[in-house]
């Protein structure tokens, strides 16, 4: 799956163009590494996202198209 349409679907960020806009301005790093928009995620990566002076570090437990929102929470943890 890709990158945005993974923080899109776990609600990492609300929007897939937030998310892009993210990935663009290299606040996004998958695995320690800057990361394009369209990098496939995969269960075991790691991403890190700057929010301003925050940063969130979450590890990819599970991959699905689709889930309900009180079940996001399962896709990834915090680290």
């Amino acid at each position: 799956m890709r990158l945005d349409k993974f923080l899109k679907v776990s609600r990492l960020i609300k929007r897939r163009t937030v998310a892009n806009e993210a990935c663009d301005a290299g606040r996004v790093l998958v695995n320690g590494k800057s990361a394009k928009a369209s990098l496939n995620v995969k269960e075991g990566d790691v991403i890190e996202i700057e929010f301003g002076t925050r940063t969130v570090k979450v590890e990819v437990l599970d991959v699905q198209e689709t889930v309900r929102k009180d079940e996001a929470k399962e896709l990834y943890k915090y680290l």
